[in-house]
């Protein structure tokens, strides 16, 4: 996981991503979860990239499964993108780098 990622739990959920000033990704993912070990690879690239613009998360879905259902988080990989304390984008499974990069370009218009 990319140093700039930083991995959250129920206690700090909403100090790290709804109270932030930047758009944050939230990668919700299990170490159990095939397409999610394809995902992350991505997300670390990704969080390289735009470490100047924006946050990312990863959620635990076994660890943390309050936040999870909050969201309404039923299949993983599902990333989202926090903007403002709430949900601005997000998708479902495994995406190709050029679809979860669309995905932050549109959070920081």
């Amino acid at each position: 996981m990319a140093e700039n990622i930083k991995s959250v739990s129920e206690n700090d959920f909403k100090a790290t991503v709804l109270d932030s000033q930047q758009p944050v990704l939230v990668d919700f993912w299990a170490v159990w979860c095939g397409p999610c070990r394809m995902v992350a690879p991505i997300v670390d690239e990704l969080a390289e990239q735009y470490k100047d613009k924006m946050g990312f998360a990863k959620v635990n879905v076994d660890d943390a499964p309050k936040i999870a259902s909050s969201y309404n988080v039923m299949s993983i990989p599902t990333l989202i993108v926090f903007k403002g304390g709430k949900p601005f984008e997000q998708v479902v499974g495994y995406r190709p780098k050029k679809d979860i990069q669309k995905l932050i370009d549109k959070a920081l218009v």
